[in-house]
């Protein structure tokens, strides 16, 4: 009997085998693949693939996800999603975004997101709500979370009160370490996150803290109030949350209690929340310093973002006519020597690159408080003597090509020393704006650019043609 080894395999299952998408490239960037996928389980309203996809995204990711997809299909996949959906990543998406979806989804949907969420991203979503669905929403929540929200959401807008977290653990200061541990262990709902246990009277006011590393590491006999720290870190629920990020970049903090103005505790601001506060007071100064709004987004609409600069172009375009001004007062010194119009263009970009490196040195110092009165006359003198030496170098280097290019040593000299001019004036004038606005109550990041601009233009183009009148008496 002749033995035949068994090749039979079985057929490939029919119908296309699901394959793992990555999100990100190599080079991190949205994969297009799993973007076409997810687009596909969403226009199919395939729950189970687009579960597949997303189930162990965190928030950030679907918060990237969704600001990819189209417009229409955002709102789409919260529904598809349902319970699985965090609302959390609608923290992570520009405002005009999230407004967007908000106005899509059913209140009763948005009102069962922010059921679970924490207080402080509860309150960015309501916030983007309109007043009347803001309403709506709250009056579907616990009467507990409502009464927090509500209060959260009455302190003024980018302050610690609408930063902060409402849910902290307290405990009166008689309480044993042992009591504060089993409390914690008994209790379901804890915050999620949490450094450090805080000490109240009966009337809620704020009489320590305790680092949860020194509770752990003390005996349970010991009471609370002998171990708390009797001044522990605080802030101001109206307190404007800049001055709160600089609070905890100063003494490097990772938790503060947010009291209000009876010193009564009414909640904690982690450093998760000062990052994000960082990143928008950066983002914003940058914006402010080329002429966009802090809120503009690249989601916004055209006519939007058009009218939202339009203000900048326009104080620009006004200025610019001074320095034309100025042009305009040599006019026969150019028609003599067609040199000077050739160079001219050089002297004001020098000057006008020159004053914007200062002014945005200036500007993020006295945003940082790293500029002040005690400092501003050495910091003056150094930009000063910066703009001197930088003056002298690229007065040889620009004079030199200008007297090998027009065969004449003179215009070379005219150009440097007026490079020498303007990039003093340029230093000056992009510390000196800056400090001067700052002291009237003005914006520097907001305001400094057109004046900036303005000085170095006037002084580059009446430095190098008064100098080219006078030597070449034109």
């Amino acid at each position: 009997m002749m033995e035949v080894e068994n090749n039979t395999t079985l057929p490939p299952p029919e119908g296309p085998v699901p394959q793992h998408l990555a999100f990100r490239d190599e080079e991190g960037e949205l994969n297009p693949e799993f973007l076409a996928a997810a687009a596909d389980a969403i226009e199919a309203s395939d729950t189970d693939r687009l579960r597949e996809l997303v189930e162990d995204f965190h928030e950030s990711e679907v918060g990237d996800l969704l600001e990819a997809l189209e417009p229409e299909h955002r709102p789409r996949l919260i529904e598809l999603l349902g319970s699985a959906f965090d609302f959390t990543a609608l923290t992570e998406v520009d405002e005009a975004v999230r407004e967007e979806i908000l106005e899509e989804l059913e209140t009763a949907t948005v009102a069962e997101g922010v059921r679970d969420l924490d207080s402080d991203d509860a309150v960015t979503i309501l916030e983007s709500l309109p007043e009347e669905e803001k309403a709506e929403v709250l009056d579907q929540l616990p009467a507990m979370e409502r009464v927090a929200l509500q209060r959260s959401l009455e302190y003024p807008e980018d302050s610690a009160g609408r930063r902060m977290q409402t849910e902290f653990i307290a405990v009166p200061p008689f309480w044993t370490v042992g009591q504060t541990i089993d409390f914690m262990r008994e209790t379901p709902d804890l915050p999620e996150t949490f450094y450090e246990i805080f000490v109240i009277d009966p009337a809620g006011h704020l009489l320590g803290a305790v680092a949860l590393d020194r509770l752990l590491r003390s005996k349970r006999p010991i009471t609370i109030q002998e171990i708390m720290d009797d001044e522990p870190d605080r802030v101001e629920a109206t307190e404007p949350q800049e001055e709160v990020a600089r609070l905890f970049e100063r003494f490097n903090l990772v938790s503060a209690a947010v009291v209000d103005e009876a010193n009564r505790l009414v909640g904690v601001i982690l450093v998760d929340d000062i990052v994000d506060v960082l990143e928008e007071e950066a983002d914003a100064d940058i914006k402010q310093l080329g002429g966009v709004k802090p809120d503009e987004e690249l989601s916004d609409t055209v006519f939007y973002i058009q009218r939202s600069r339009f203000p900048w172009l326009f104080a620009n375009m006004c200025t610019a006519f001074l320095a034309a001004g100025v042009i305009r007062l040599f006019e026969s010194s150019l028609q003599h020597m067609v040199a000077l119009a050739i160079l001219m263009p050089i002297v004001a970009s020098m000057g006008g690159n020159a004053g914007t490196q200062t002014m945005t040195v200036a500007v993020r110092a006295l945003a940082t408080r790293e500029l002040g009165r005690s400092n501003a006359w050495r910091i003056i003198v150094r930009e000063a003597a910066v703009g001197l030496l930088n003056g002298i170098v690229f007065a040889v280097i620009m004079g030199g090509l200008a007297a090998l290019w027009f065969q004449s040593p003179e215009i070379g000299l005219v150009i440097g020393l007026a490079l020498i001019t303007v990039l003093i004036f340029a230093a000056l004038g992009g510390i000196f704006v800056p400090l001067g606005l700052n002291r009237l109550g003005v914006d520097p990041a907001v305001s400094s650019g057109p004046f900036v601009t303005t000085i170095t233009d006037i002084v580059g183009f009446f430095s190098f043609l008064g100098i080219a009148t006078l030597w070449f008496k034109l």
